[in-house]
Order: structure tokens, then C-alpha cells, then sequence
């Protein structure tokens, strides 16, 4: 079935009416798409005030924000570990996990700059299956998250000649004896251009060309720098987009975007808008950021803020439209019930999404994770209905046997109704479920799974409220059910 974009709302900024409020649901969907999630008290904080004023601080706040401390071996070969091989590859191992629980930490509590940082890997993708080296990886995470709200032209040169990046597209083999074109056809097919789009296969051979010479490195000393070497640079004539010259590495980046502007401005911001507002295109409206996007010379920081903060953003068609993947998934529900940060939880996350299909530092292939419906299969589908139920419990658990953070969360939805069991019940539902049931016989049934074998009685009289003991195991049958709910996926 075609998905269709009936979003109205023009890419001015959003001003709250009567028709368009300033309400928990526009909240909710704001800070699920920018930083996935926040607890509620951040969010009704927000209502206090303009929406627009909350995307530029969030925005500036995620460009500010220092990059993540390296760590002692960010720049090791392998010459820095033990002679030992099995000791070596023990480190190796350590450092690796290490730097990936690291990122998920940082994915889950960095909000913008690492939602960023991380769609940026799906973007300009590398594997780390591929290259090893942990150092190597560092580097290119460091990139990510360096450039995550930056001039995305200096992000493209920069990426190009990272380690990473140099062993995984074949940039090391890149040769003037010996050319190889793959990274030259993903730096248009995938990371500037688009498939087909204002490129030719001569261009590729000519770009493929001018890339050569970063084949500078001791192989024997695993892990070491790749630096330029002239001599395996080609220095001939070479013509790409129509330009000939006896071009180099910068040369290539320069024309690309002297010449592919409107090409380049309008694939990112395509991208950005099917990723964070709507799966399904409004071109009008892309058209409208990728001028803002060449306007400001390429730097990503104007175009999120026009994005998020327009009318457009706001529009009641795009919420619930985004079907996340496995690790924003479950960091989105953490965030959203006010649970303490965990690392041992989190890594459990980002361990587990692996198994179906979500390994971070290790996307697919270079096209990335495709996103959106493909997170869903009958495999993935029971994973992720049965392991918010898992979160629940491991915080149980951790907690002494007690759940808080469910009762916290309910009485701040219910605004001193405590004892209104319907509608406690229709606000959490409404709360995870963007467009709430599609029937009231959803919400009844809803409402018997939350009185579970409560006496009626209790209800009736008005004595049952949320401080009784059995309210937090209500808050977990009811929060189980509602998971299981298809329409949960959607965020």
C-alpha cells in the first residue's frame, strides 16, 4: 500500500493555536524526533514555552555539547599492545566493546548530537567488521560526532580520509598504477549525490583518479596512520563535471560542491526529512530546506532548526508516521519513563538489536540500514513487544523490588486525578500511542487489564488510587498490553 504525506502545514515557524496547540501529544512527538525521548517533567517544562525558542536551545545545545573524551588508546598501532597475541587480541576485543557501549551511552543521554551522530553512521557507513582496528573506529566515531551538526562539505572531506573510511570503500588501494572506484561511486551514489542523479561513469573513472595517493602506511604495523603518498598520486589530466585540471583529493570536493549544489542540498535534506519527519516525501518542502542548506554554505545547524521548529514539523499528520529501529526503540522508552540511566542495560540493548539486524558500527552494507518498515518482521516484531516488558523488570529488580518511576509517571499524567482509574488508563494509552486506539473498544479493554483483579467496589466508592501497593503491577500490566499494540511502533 503506498504511504501518502497529508501533512498542510508550510515550513514557517510553528505558532500554537487553536487549531494547532502547544500540548503534551506536539511535545511528545517533538523530543521523540529530536532527541529520543525525555521524561515527562522536561517535556511539560517545555509547554511553559515557545516551541520554537525550545528547538534553537536543543539545537545550539547539541552543537555545543564537547565531544566525548578519547580514550588512552585512541591513536594506538600495534606496536602500542601486548606481543602476546592472545593478550593482544583480548585487548583488541576490550577496546572495541568498550568504545560501542561508549556510543550507546552517548546515543541514549547526548540527545541531538548523538541522535545526529548516529544517522550520520547510517549515512556515511563503515564497518568496523571490516577494518578491526579500534583506533581506526575512534576516529571515524570521533568524525561522526565532531561534524554531527556541522558544514556537512567539510564533513565530506574529512570523512573521505579517515582510517576507516580509507580501508573500508578501498581508498588504500587506490592507486595511480592500480585505480579503484569504490569509494569515488559512493561518494556520489550514496553521500552527496543520490543514485543517478548529475553524475556519469566518467566522472567516477576521473574522480576515482584524483582521489589516488592515501596509501601511505605500514601494513605490518597494524592500526598506524594512513597518510598521503605522492608517488602513487596521479598528477594527469582529469575531467569531472565538466572541469578538467590535474586535479587532487581537495580539488574533488571543492568541484563536487561548486558544481552539485542543488543535487547535494536536496539528497541530505530528502534524507533528513524522511529520517526525522516523514517517511514519505514532501518535496515542496525539501525543495524549501535544501535552499537553506546552500544559503548558509552548507552548515546542517539552520536547516534543523527550520526543520523542527516549522509549522510543518508540527503538523498532526506527521506524528506517529516513523517506525524507529531497535536501539532508539528501547532508548525512546527508557527516556520517556524517567528510568535512571543503566550501562549495563543499555549495552544489553545495543547486544540484543544486533541479533536482529541493528549491530551498531556494523550497518548492513554501504547503503546503510534501509529504516522505517524493514525493522519490522515476525522476527523482530516479539523482540521488541517482549523486551519492553524485560526493561520493566530488570528495573524492578535493580530497584529492590519496587517500581517508582511507573507511579511517578502515572500521577504526573493523571494531574491530581489519582483515583480516576479511566482516565489514568485513556492518558497513558494516549500518551505511547500518538493517535491513541482507533475504537473505545480498545479502551475498554485497555481499562480491564489495568483494574486487573481489583473488587469493582474499590473503583466504585472511589478508595483505589495510585498509592495503593498493587498500582505499580497495574502500571506494568497496562504498559504490557498497550506494547503489544501495533500502533506502540509507531513514534
Amino acid at each position: 500500500m503506498p504511504m501518502i504525506n497529508c501533512a498542510e502545514g508550510a515550513l514557517v515557524n510553528y505558532v500554537p493555536s487553536a487549531d494547532m496547540p502547544w500540548n503534551l501529544q506536539r511535545a511528545t512527538h517533538l523530543f521523540r524526533r529530536i532527541a529520543l525521548g525525555t521524561d515527562l517533567d522536561v517535556q511539560l517544562s517545555a509547554l511553559t514555552q515557545n516551541p520554537v525558542n525550545v528547538v534553537n536551545r536543543i539545537v545550539d545545545d547539541a552543537y555545543d555539547l564537547p565531544l566525548t573524551p578519547e580514550p588512552q588508546w585512541a591513536f594506538w598501532s600495534l606496536n602500542d599492545y601486548s606481543p602476546n597475541e592472545d593478550i593482544r587480541t583480548q585487548q583488541f576485543v576490550d577496546q572495541l566493546l568498550t568504545w560501542g557501549g561508549q556510543w550507546l551511552e552517548d546515543i541514549k543521554n547526548n540527545g541531538l548530537r548523538d541522535r545526529m551522530s548516529f544517522f550520520w553512521h547510517n549515512h556515511f557507513v563503515t564497518r568496523q567488521e571490516d577494518y578491526l582496528c579500534p583506533s581506526w573506529m575512534y576516529q571515524y566515531h570521533k568524525l561522526l560526532q565532531q561534524y554531527a551538526l556541522g558544514n556537512f562539505k567539510e564533513f565530506v572531506r574529512a570523512m573521505g580520509k579517515t582510517p576507516a573510511m580509507l580501508v573500508y570503500l578501498n581508498g588504500i588501494q587506490n592507486t595511480r598504477f592500480d585505480p579503484n572506484e569504490n569509494y569515488a561511486r559512493e561518494l556520489y551514489e550514496l553521500f552527496t549525490l543520490g543514485v543517478d542523479n548529475g553524475y556519469t561513469q566518467d566522472d567516477i573513472v576521473e574522480t576515482a583518479k584524483a582521489l589516488t595517493g592515501w596509501n601511505d602506511t605500514d601494513l605490518a604495523d597494524f592500526c598506524n596512520e594512513i597518510n598521503f603518498l605522492p608517488a602513487f598520486w596521479d598528477p594527469g589530466q582529469k575531467t569531472i563535471f565538466g572541469r578538467t585540471g590535474n586535479w587532487g583529493y581537495d580539488d574533488v570536493v571543492d568541484i563536487l560542491f561548486e558544481e552539485r549544489p542543488v543535487e547535494i542540498s536536496e539528497h541530505i535534506c530528502g534524507k533528513l526529512y524522511r529520517h526525522f519527519v516523514n517517511p514519505k516525501e514532501d518535496l515542496f518542502i525539501i525543495e524549501a530546506l535544501a535552499k537553506t542548506f546552500r544559503d548558509n554554505n552548507f552548515e546542517l545547524r539552520p536547516v534543523l532548526k527550520q526543520m523542527f521548529s516549522s509549522e510543518h514539523f508540527f503538523d498532526k499528520a506527521h506524528i506517529g508516521t516513523v517506525i524507529p529501529g531497535h536501539i532508539e526503540y528501547f532508548f525512546t522508552f527508557v527516556n520517556e519513563m524517567g528510568f535512571a540511566n543503566n550501562s549495563e542495560l543499555n549495552f544489553a540493548i545495543g547486544y540484543s538489536a544486533g541479533d536482529f539486524n541493528q549491530a551498531i558500527m556494523n550497518p548492513t552494507d554501504v547503503a546503510g540500514w534501509p529504516g522505517n518498515r524493514d525493522w519490522i518482521n515476525s522476527a523482530s516484531l516479539p523482540y521488541r513487544w517482549e523486551n519492553i516488558a524485560n526493561v520493566i523488570a530488570f528495573y524492578y529488580q535493580i530497584n529492590g523490588m519496587a517500581l517508582p518511576e511507573l507511579i511517578n509517571f502515572a500521577k504526573t499524567l493523571a494531574e491530581g486525578k489519582e483515583n480516576d482509574e479511566v482516565l489514568i488508563t485513556r492518558r497513558v494509552i494516549d500518551f505511547f500511542l500518538p493517535k491513541g486506539y482507533q475504537s473505545e473498544i480498545e479502551y475498554e479493554e485497555a481499562l480491564k487489564v489495568f483494574k486487573s483483579e481489583i473488587p469493582e467496589n474499590y473503583f466504585e466508592d472511589g478508595s483505589w488510587n495510585l498509592d495503593w501497593e498493587y498500582a505499580p503491577a497495574q502500571m506494568f500490566f497496562l504498559i504490557n498490553h498497550i506494547a503489544n499494540s501495533p500502533e506502540f511502533q509507531l513514534k
